[in-house]
């Protein structure tokens, strides 16, 4: 028992330390994009190609010092960023990998779980520094998480219904012949969108609107608290793409194909980023409630039933 413990562990660091990097290189990634997209270079001066540059920004980071607001609730705003970055590292521990870190037959609701608990870090965090800035951002990104979690919710259940199981390794198993994103294109896209909202990526980055909120929730952080935030939403979209793979794109952990096509999604994080405005927070809310509800509830009807139509066909 005490050897599983330890091989447990020693998984999760490596897990941990190889998620750190991925993330410091799609920073990099993303600031190459985006500079070309705006046609210039990006980073090219650190290292060969900018390639040191992801290293030399968290250098900089963690050696500035750290400040907290005069007035903040200190201990509550420096373990806010904390249990963030944590928190998005306990989802990591579920997905299908070859050597099955902890997968067990619940994994779907514990990654819900950890996704929802997510929402209470930044609203405490904005809520700690006594800002009202930040508390704005706070509440905003609270209200846009938590609406577009009960859509994303809804959606989840329409391929639990083809599944009949809460297991990330049964997508694995059911889309051996043939893909989810061929048999529910409509989920496929929503899923997408609901994924950039749930990320706070553009064009729904309303708790970090810096034209209107001076950078939101995190205005107050800096040093280790703000690279902590800044780990934390980076490792959430590899992660969150790395899910979406699973669900709609084969999710084989074996092939190299797989990890092409999580970074192909990572990428269009990106592109999205560089292409689209953002949008008005009204018109966020409106899609979440009167487009996406409505229809993620009438699809889960239409697999549900269909389902039930081809066990009664078969039995």
């Amino acid at each position: 028992m005490s050897l599983d413990l330890y091989s447990s562990m020693f998984s999760f660091v490596i897990l941990m330390i190889l998620v750190l990097v991925g993330v410091a290189f799609l920073t990099l990634l993303e600031r190459k994009v985006l500079g070309y997209i705006q046609i210039r270079k990006g980073p090219n001066k650190v290292g060969f190609y900018g390639l040191l540059q992801p290293f030399s920004d968290a250098v900089k980071l963690f050696t500035k010092e750290t400040t907290y607001p005069l007035k903040s609730n200190y201990l509550v705003y420096y373990l806010c960023p904390m249990i963030s970055f944590m928190l998005i590292f306990l989802g990591w521990v579920v997905c299908p990998f070859i050597w099955i870190l902890m997968n067990f037959n619940f994994g779907l609701l514990f990654f819900m779980v950890c996704l929802s608990l997510g929402v209470y870090s930044i609203m405490v965090a904005g809520w700690s520094s006594n800002s009202t800035y930040a508390l704005l951002g706070g509440l905003r990104s609270v209200a846009q998480t938590i609406s577009y979690e009960v859509s994303l919710a809804f959606l989840f259940m329409c391929m639990l219904s083809l599944l009949s199981s809460y297991s990330f390794l049964d997508f694995i198993f059911y889309q051996k012949f043939c893909w989810f994103i061929f048999i529910s294109l409509p989920i496929f896209f929503m899923f997408y969108v609901s994924l950039l909202a749930e990320t706070n990526r553009t064009p729904f980055d309303f708790a970090e609107g810096e034209s209107e909120l001076v950078s939101g929730f995190n205005v107050e952080y800096s040093s280790g608290g703000f690279a902590l935030i800044f780990l934390a939403e980076y490792s959430s979209i590899l992660f969150m793409s790395l899910i979406f793979s699973v669900v709609f794109l084969g999710g084989n952990l074996k092939s190299f194909m797989f990890f092409v096509i999580v970074g192909v999604i990572g990428f269009s994080f990106i592109w999205v980023r560089g292409t689209l405005p953002r949008y008005r927070y009204d018109k966020l809310m409106d899609l979440c409630w009167k487009k996406f509800l409505p229809c993620s509830l009438f699809l889960l009807l239409f697999y549900f039933f269909t389902m039930m139509m081809t066990s009664v066909l078969i039995f």
